[in-house]
């Protein structure tokens, strides 16, 4: 239960769960539940749950109280409906998280909403789940669900394992057998004794999980687990059409898509997660150093790293979700290692990190790791890279989600120092003797704002046991000693140390022909776009490093993501793509604003769109798309600049925000 004790509370409490404020004075001005409770109440439960206050105003980040004269008729009116299925489909609360608040001499009701459980979701309204019922949390407003989505949790609610269906049709000719023959031998070299080796074939596919008999119909057949760890490409892509799989090995510490190695479906390899498995883990610990270390006389060939890479390689492959659009996606880059699979996570961020409280999306594909010495179905396999991690003392690892464009669950592992001898050195230099006087947390935080480039509430809580509240006071006191800047607010909130120097459209672009100024002023900063490997610190000058591809984006040295600054440099292929994604503004002159959100955003993901492209490509005029769209989700961090520090410039170009983490787009 959150506590509060004045009115400040809650621009702390606002970065650590999403928080919304409701007057609900009614008509007669003594009290009403408000009718647009409900899809926020929908929304939180199906996101990560979050606080309503009931009876007070908030403007520009200012709460007033008005409080509820009638507060019983409002409590019941709630529990009332709550209770209703033909209003909500579920009720998640109890009388302890709906309390009553007094401040200022006015009574306010608190109303805390849990995230709900997997076989609780979708939460929705009415009796029908479909048609705009169904919300979800996106940044801080409250967004209806399309159908397919609604569709993929129903889905999740009842099937407690994804991979277990059996495929009518598909036999033992669709699996590739080289596969399965060295799963096999892999099998019996660990367990030379085991009676399953005597088996058959199908009878050994059975008992690992991937071949099944129903017993109420009889029905007989290959399991998707089966299809997916051994079969064929173009056999899996028959039942999953958006299955993809790929390997990304990139030669520097930065964000562009360019790659040494990859290995992808391309029809040169079975195609099939157990290929993948064994290829790709090869090839992220290759150039591990493994130091002589004995145990029980014999050699150890593994390090804490290895396991722990191990288990981020299983856990992408047997937590997806391969009916979404996202692909897994695996980057080997020299300071990090990025893992992607598509689909959310059934348990929250914060439960996983704990571990021991294992809810696995394919249970069959990680029971069928497991049995050749990948994996513990126990819950516990975040816990173990992190725990892999913190042996070299490096940067605890990201684990976070993103629902934009698509649903996916990304995971980071970078190689630096916590506690960098070169960070530590510059604080000091910076600092003088204040930051050896500093509690140990703010200490933590300046750290991850010098080897990063920028902390945030999420990243800080990570790294530390302190209450989420705590977190944000001392963020706050960081920002009051004027030692970290900060810019954006809530959950949104981004704090970095003075004196960082953002990229201007003139260094990317090169002068225009007004010959606008550079400004060195410091504005907002997005949590991804400065990190200690971004060529921005280090003052390359972009005027020399200008390249246009084959796709014809502009890459820079100082922008983390390519740009695309004219459509017709385009190659056919990707303005093509562009332009689908773009279809319905570009057909519709009359568009429900969230759809023209969600097309946006779809076109920005992955690279920065100047203004004009994006006018053009979305058929509007410029200053009409940037007054009405593009400036209020720049607002909501859905978007972000590429030039922070001269937000109206006639060059300033946009990305989805989702791409700046580096797992999802900059790292994977």
């Amino acid at each position: 239960m959150i506590n509060f004790e004045s009115l400040e509370d809650l621009s702390l409490l606002r970065e650590s769960v999403s928080l919304e404020c409701k007057l609900a004075s009614g008509r007669d001005g003594k009290g009403a539940l408000p009718e647009d409770f409900w899809p926020t109440y929908s929304a939180m439960a199906n996101t990560d749950g979050g606080v309503v206050i009931l009876g007070i105003r908030e403007r520009k980040g200012l709460f007033e109280p008005v409080g509820i004269e009638s507060i019983d008729k409002v409590r019941a009116e709630l529990f009332n409906n709550l209770n209703n299925r033909q209003k909500v489909s579920i009720n998640l609360l109890t009388d302890d998280q709906v309390r009553e608040w007094i401040v200022e001499g006015k009574t306010l009701l608190v109303i805390e909403i849990p995230r709900a459980r997997r076989q609780q979701r979708p939460v929705y309204l009415t009796r029908n789940p479909f048609d705009g019922n169904t919300y979800r949390r996106l940044n801080e407003g409250d967004r209806p669900l399309p159908d397919e989505e609604v569709k993929r949790m129903l889905a999740e609610q009842v099937e407690d394992s994804r991979d277990d269906r059996i495929l009518r049709g598909f036999g033992f000719a669709d699996l590739d057998m080289g596969s399965f023959r060295a799963y096999r031998q892999v099998f019996a070299n660990r367990e030379p004794g085991h009676p399953w080796n005597e088996k058959d074939d199908q009878e050994f596919l059975r008992l690992i999980g991937g071949w099944r008999r129903d017993r109420d119909t009889q029905e007989a057949g290959l399991t998707l687990a089966g299809l997916l760890m051994f079969g064929q490409m173009s056999v899996i892509q028959e039942v999953l059409p958006n299955y993809m799989l790929d390997y990304q090995e990139r030669p520097e510490a930065r964000t562009e898509r360019r790659w040494v190695d990859r290995l992808t479906l391309d029809g040169k390899w079975s195609g099939n997660l157990y290929d993948f498995y064994r290829k790709v883990y090869l090839k992220l610990t290759a150039d591990l150093k493994v130091p002589f270390q004995l145990e029980k006389g014999e050699r150890q060939d593994e390090t804490p790293v290895h396991v722990a890479l191990r288990e981020a390689l299983a856990n992408v492959l047997v937590h997806a979700d391969y009916t979404e659009r996202a692909s897994v996606l695996v980057v080997k880059r020299p300071d990090m290692f990025g893992f992607r699979n598509p689909g959310l996570m059934r348990i929250p961020v914060e439960v996983a990190l704990h571990g021991g409280e294992p809810d696995c999306r394919n249970r069959n594909l990680h029971k069928m790791f497991r049995f050749v010495g990948v994996g513990e179905q126990a819950g516990t396999g975040i816990p173990r890279i992190f725990q892999g991690w913190n042996s070299q003392h490096w940067n605890p690892p990201k684990l976070y989600e993103s629902s934009i464009p698509y649903n996916q669950t990304l995971l980071e592992l970078r190689m630096i120092d916590l506690f960098p001898a070169e960070i530590i050195a510059d604080l000091r230099i910076r600092f003088g003797t204040l930051y050896d006087q500093l509690p140990h947390e703010e200490r933590v935080a300046l750290a991850l704002a010098g080897s990063e480039g920028t902390v945030n509430h999420a990243r800080l809580c990570a790294v530390s046991s302190a209450h989420p509240v705590e977190v944000t006071r001392t963020l706050q006191h960081l920002t009051q000693l004027g030692v970290l800047n900060s810019t954006g607010s809530g959950r949104g909130a981004v704090y970095f140390l003075p004196g960082q120097n953002l990229p201007t459209p003139d260094d990317v672009f090169g002068p225009s022909a007004q010959g606008a100024a550079a400004s060195s002023s410091i504005s907002s900063v997005s949590s991804s776009n400065l990190t200690s490997s971004s060529s921005v610190l280090v003052g390359t000058s972009s005027a020399t490093s200008q390249l246009h591809d084959a796709d014809g984006y502009l890459r820079s040295g100082q922008l983390p993501l390519p740009v695309i600054s004219d459509l017709k440099a385009l190659s056919p292929e990707l303005r093509a793509r562009l332009e689908a994604l773009a279809a319905e503004p570009r057909q519709k002159k009359k568009l429900d604003p969230a759809i023209m959100e969600a097309a946006v955003l779809a076109v920005c993901e992955g690279h920065y769109l100047t203004l004009m492209a994006l006018a053009e490509l979305v058929n509007r005029k410029p200053a009409s798309l940037r007054n009405v769209y593009l400036s209020p989700m720049v607002r909501a961090k859905s978007l972000s600049l590429a030039f922070p520090t001269t937000p109206t410039h006639e060059r300033q170009a946009y990305c989805a925000t989702s791409s700046l983490p580096p797992v999802s787009d900059s790292a994977a």
